[in-house]
């Protein structure tokens, strides 16, 4: 079962790099976009740590979506979430369950891997180490 298994790993690398992207990109549309509307950024200024945070979001979320620098997008990524968690989530309590940092904390864990195993054969970085 677990030779069977583990022949898909690569493709579920590309999945969780495309999923995790674009999940992070919907929090930078929300933010620099507008798209869906987030009320609490309504008045977002971009020089702001918060409208940073969303251009990393828009950004690294797009190319993780694509699978483009993926290293260097989550290396930023996995930065600015942990940035998001001690910032915003700690302070408010020790257990992330009870402070909602649960999302920044598991985000910051994943890009954090993506550094080290990279994009997976179905990115544009695969694509272009080929050539």
């Amino acid at each position: 079962m677990n030779e069977s298994l583990a022949r898909w790993q690569p493709a579920v690398l590309s999945l969780l790099r495309f999923m995790s992207g674009l999940l992070l990109l919907q929090h930078g549309t929300g933010k620099i976009l507008g798209f869906p509307t987030l009320a609490n950024f309504a008045n977002l200024q971009i020089g702001s740590m918060v409208g940073i945070a969303g251009l990393i979001e828009l950004i690294g979320g797009a190319l993780l979506v694509v699978g483009l620098f993926t290293r260097s997008a989550a290396f930023i990524a996995s930065g600015m979430t942990a940035v998001a968690y001690f910032m915003v989530h700690a302070p408010k309590g020790f257990f992330p369950i009870l402070n909602g940092g649960e999302l920044a904390a598991l985000y910051c864990f994943v890009f954090f891997y993506l550094v080290f195993a990279g994009g997976g054969p179905i990115s544009i970085d695969a694509m272009l180490r080929k050539k």
